[in-house]
């Protein structure tokens, strides 16, 4: 018997994009004298050298391209990359809600799926129904069900509304009952769909503690997450999709890796930002940041190295020039400030271009989206200065090297502190 649990081979996904009236409603006649027409429009094209205008392939998107790939029985593989890059497609073919254009995919054994939420669920169905219907498309027997039924509502916390229409369930109920199903009703392989984006942050642990369960049980996850602490937690392999491309299938680190270190560049930006004040005798070119090997990167995980570049041309000479950079939270709050004042660095600007080079051994900010503000000074006033560039997206790590993620609420500065305990006698407080 194959241990393989999950084959791809050549897997490809075409959509057709609507463009205008052309993809849009048609009567019943319109419909039936583009049937009348087709063998002479189709006639026509191989007669031009050309099965298809130039307009249809300008219609269509390729969610997937010639993907490939093995996943064997008891892995937890890790599925990640940018918005769009065919991750959610994937998981939909694999789970037979759609058809591949090209290629085929084989998975052995039982298979449950948490792609949306309330994927699978009737809002008409109470709680109750919804557990015995998803139970019997996994093809379970009454009495499985009925064994596993109270483990899935006390993890789902929802007992008050099991004879409730899920309809009437709020997003964060739905998620609970929904990722509780998938996990407990024991399919041989379980495809998950950024389950750890919903709800708080106790439910995701317990999510993250579950799915390590699953898999110690030997059974086959497949994790779609932009959460790349738990891929690394838990994930061995990992694969990468770009724009439908299978870039990447290696340990779970080495793909993180390659997912996180992205080019980044504001030459461009800053050549046309407007929005900048100062005398004008040196004016900042760009900004870039950089992880120890100098590689250019825009995303950094909570405590890891971070160098920032700036680039600026001199037009006139400066007298004890500064340099400042503040870091900005997404909502305008400033969390860090760099100034090479205070720090007791002092230059002499002579050349008519340069660079200025700020290192951070650990940046001790909390996961989320950030930007920087830049500006250059000298002892007679502002020279340039430019706000909101550079955008920087800090990722959740195990930062305390505990195995714990941090509480995405727990405040903009993360700290290591020593924890220590004592004993004492005498009376209670």
């Amino acid at each position: 018997m194959s241990d393989t649990a999950i084959r791809v081979e050549g897997l490809s996904k075409r959509y057709r994009i609507g463009k205008g009236e052309r993809y849009g409603y048609k009567a019943l006649r319109d419909t039936l004298t583009d049937a009348l027409y087709a063998p002479w429009r189709a006639a026509r094209a191989v007669v031009r050298g050309s099965e298809t205008s130039p307009s249809d392939a300008e219609s269509t998107l390729w969610a997937l391209k010639d993907v490939s790939f093995e996943v064997k029985h008891g892995e937890v593989v890790g599925l990640i990359g940018r918005n769009g890059a065919g991750k959610s497609t994937l998981l939909k073919i694999l789970s037979r809600i759609t058809e591949p254009t090209e290629g085929q995919a084989r998975i052995r054994g039982r298979v449950g799926s948490l792609l949306e939420v309330g994927t699978g669920f009737h809002p008409e169905l109470t709680g109750r129904e919804n557990i015995y219907l998803n139970g019997a498309i996994l093809g379970m027997r009454k009495g499985e069900i009925e064994r596993k039924f109270d483990e899935i509502v006390a993890f789902a916390e929802v007992e008050k509304f099991m004879d409730t229409p899920v309809k009437r369930y709020s997003s964060g109920m739905f998620v609970r009952l929904a990722f509780a199903v998938a996990a407990h009703l024991e399919p041989e392989v379980l495809l998950v769909d950024e389950v750890l984006a919903v709800g708080d942050a106790q439910f995701q642990q317990k999510c993250l503690g579950k799915m390590d369960e699953v898999s110690r049980a030997g059974r086959t996850v497949l994790l779609v997450s932009h959460n790349m602490a738990a891929i690394e937690s838990l994930c061995k392999r990992a694969i990468l999709l770009d724009s439908g491309y299978l870039r990447m299938f290696s340990s779970a680190a080495e793909v993180v890796s390659a997912h996180l270190f992205r080019p980044a560049d504001t030459r461009d930006l800053l050549s046309t930002a407007n929005e900048r004040t100062g005398s004008g005798k040196a004016r900042v070119c760009s900004i870039s940041y950089r992880d120890r090997a100098r590689r250019t990167i825009n995303t950094v995980r909570c405590g890891d190295y971070l160098r920032i570049e700036i680039e600026y041309a001199l037009f006139a000479p400066l007298i004890a020039p500064v340099f400042r950079m503040t870091l900005y939270s997404n909502r305008g709050v400033p969390v860090a400030n760099f100034d090479s004042e205070a720090s007791g660095v002092v230059r002499a600007a002579s050349s008519t271009r340069s660079r200025v080079i700020c290192e951070v051994d650990s940046l001790n900010l909390s996961p989320g989206r950030y930007h920087l503000n830049v500006g250059i000074g000298d002892a007679v006033g502002l020279v340039d200065h430019v706000v909101q560039q550079a955008p920087l997206t800090i990722e959740v790590s195990d930062f305390l090297g505990s195995g714990k993620l941090p509480a995405p609420q727990a405040g903009l500065v993360v700290f290591r502190p020593r924890w220590g305990f004592e004993e004492l006698g005498g009376p209670l407080c």
